[in-house]
């Protein structure tokens, strides 16, 4: 058997008898990736969770505003100003405040940090048995994968009860920190040929310190790289629940499945590069800018290597400016302000500050070429454009951009969860499709 050949007619069967027209959408006024004509999202659920604004509504229009994102009613600006004045970690009290609905108090805040720092360590021969043995080229996956297998490891995997979700929930937000970095000590290893590294986690250390512990072969990582971490996470903690892996998880929880199913499903979402992977493509579509650009000070040529980009020429070939527009944010991502200030600060000190100046280029270039092209929605930097920068600043390796996010978002996931399987009456989600296709007889095999 031509096995390439079976394939390629098998190819050409699928194409001759599955095409949708595009005009069927309007037709049926479907509401494809649940968005309305004018670009909001279709109201799919209650939450009091987060909340996401970008636009306000006049005369029937949508409004540009600078971005406004809340974690339980409290604004994101405040809750980040809250703790860096006081010079702290924050990712442990934000977990807290999703999950919880409130912030702790200060006994509340030891507990849970004790908590997690009790549950950092893997199950005994987990590394060994689940992630070394099977190790994987992308760490998403292995992430993935671990999260599902964590299911054997638990007592009572299917016990739903309040108390129970919300401890397996706490457990798997310590834990992530440590699957990911021996994840990524399987995929240097195994692919890459390097030399295996495996730290321990540490029980007096932050979820973020504990992460660059262990992702580094010498446990060596500074206060301001540690404290710059977690507000990463801070800011990919949550972002309502409309964003796909949110959704994903809730689509999920909403059948009655487990913790687990629900999470390992998120983690696939986050994945893609339309969504938590386009950290990654931001930055590798700025290597191609900045080899196609010979002075990064000169605008014009700056704009004609985003015209690029846009006409596919340049980058990837997705024609996609990726870090630049949001479904939601119009003039700014609050994430990405407050991510760009501190960028912006440890570029000067890292001597990248070309390339931050770069990033800034592009960040207010790319609108005005988009407007110039005819198109008319009001666009950002949204916080994939600068958390790879950073990320770079901070020596983490690419391959870890997107599974960090996995680390800090985590929270928000399990949050959703629970609010989706504890709200009383809540029904499993499923949409309904419209049906395009024509009615035919079956026909016997002998006469095909």
């Amino acid at each position: 058997m031509d096995t390439d050949r079976f394939l390629e007619d098998l190819r050409q069967v699928y194409q001759a008898n599955n095409h949708i027209d595009l005009s069927s959408y309007e037709e049926w006024q479907v509401k494809r990736g649940l968005r309305n004509a004018d670009g909001t999202g279709v109201v799919a659920g209650v939450t009091e969770i987060a909340n996401v604004r970008g636009y306000y509504i006049q005369d029937g229009e949508r409004v540009p505003m600078p971005g406004q994102l809340t974690y339980r009613g409290i604004d994101l600006e405040e809750l980040v100003d809250g703790f860096l004045s006081e010079d702290r970690f924050g990712y442990p009290e934000t977990a807290f405040l999703l999950l919880f609905g409130a912030l702790p108090t200060a006994e509340q805040l030891k507990g849970f940090e004790d908590f997690l720092a009790q549950n950092h360590a893997l199950p005994p021969m987990f590394t060994e048995d689940m992630i070394l043995k099977a190790p994987s080229a992308d760490v998403m996956n292995k992430i993935s994968r671990a999260v599902l297998t964590l299911y054997s490891y638990d007592d009572n995997p299917e016990d739903m009860a309040l108390s129970s979700e919300l401890r397996r929930a706490m457990i798997l937000i310590a834990r992530l920190p440590q699957i990911i970095a021996h994840g990524y000590a399987a995929k240097r290893h195994y692919f890459d040929g390097e030399s295996l590294y495996l730290h321990s986690p540490q029980p007096d250390l932050s979820p973020a310190e504990n992460f660059l512990w262990a992702v580094r072969h010498d446990n060596h990582y500074t206060t301001q790289e540690a404290k710059l971490l977690d507000l990463c996470m801070v800011l990919h903690a949550e972002h309502g629940g409309g964003n796909n892996s949110a959704f994903a998880c809730r689509v999920l929880t909403s059948t009655g499945t487990d913790l687990y199913s629900a999470i390992g499903a998120a983690v696939g979402s986050l994945k893609g590069p339309k969504h938590g992977g386009a950290n990654k493509k931001v930055v590798e579509m700025f290597r191609a800018i900045e080899d196609d650009v010979r002075d990064w000070t000169d605008d014009d040529a700056v704009s004609a290597a985003i015209e690029k980009v846009l006409d596919k020429k340049l980058g990837d070939g997705s024609g996609l400016v990726y870090g630049i527009g949001h479904a939601i944010y119009t003039l700014s991502d609050p994430r990405a302000v407050i991510l760009k200030r501190l960028a912006g600060d440890l570029a000067r000190t890292k001597g990248m500050a070309d390339e931050f100046a770069l990033y800034e280029a592009v960040e207010r270039l790319t609108p005005q070429v988009m407007a110039r092209r005819g198109q008319r929605k009001v666009v950002c930097a949204n916080v994939d454009f600068f958390s790879g920068f950073v990320y770079q600043m901070l020596g983490i390796p690419q391959e870890l951009f997107t599974p960090l996010f996995a680390m800090a978002r985590v929270t928000g996931w399990c949050a959703h969860r629970m609010e989706e399987l504890y709200t009383p009456g809540a029904r499993i989600i499923r949409p309904a499709y419209k049906v395009v296709s024509p009615p035919r007889p079956f026909v016997p095999l002998s006469q095909r």
